[in-house]
């Protein structure tokens, strides 16, 4: 994973930035870039959506936002570590525009199938990927391999 941690002349608009939450999650965004002197970063929040969290991870009426990046948090690194994969699109032609045509309008949050990182990495790529769940996916699996191979589930 390519990091840059906290250099903000290091930021180009487009970046994948990560905010570490706690030792197995972070919440994503993208570099958006300044505006009248302010770092910004497009992100996929469920603060301020009208209805609760529900149990299996999911949240309506959640929204894509701009919001500053110090208000972010102070600890992030840039995550482009998919660009060996997928070619990042241009900021001005496609991710802007995605942007801007997506604030404010509602999106259902899923935990497993639209994240902060699926958005982030939709916005970048144009391809939805979360590896923090693919991980989780590889644990589930391997734990549960053996006792399906064995008939025992």
């Amino acid at each position: 994973m390519h990091a840059r941690r906290n250099s903000r002349l290091d930021l180009f608009p487009g970046d994948i930035l990560e905010f570490p939450c706690n030792k197995h999650f972070s919440h994503y965004g993208v570099y958006y870039g300044e505006r009248d002197g302010v770092a910004y970063v497009a992100h996929l929040t469920t603060r301020d959506s009208t209805s609760q969290f529900l149990i299996f991870g999911r949240a309506l009426n959640s929204s894509v936002r701009l919001d500053p990046l110090d208000m972010m948090g102070k600890k992030y690194k840039v995550c482009n570590g998919l660009d060996n994969k997928h070619p990042a699109r241009d900021f001005y032609s496609h991710i802007k525009p995605e942007i801007d045509e997506a604030i404010g309008k509602a999106v259902t949050f899923d935990i497993l199938f639209h994240n902060s990182e699926h958005q982030a990495t939709l916005f970048r790529y144009g391809v939805k990927r979360s590896e923090q769940i693919e991980k989780v996916y590889a644990r589930i699996v391997s734990t549960w391999r053996e006792p399906f191979e064995k008939n025992k589930l």
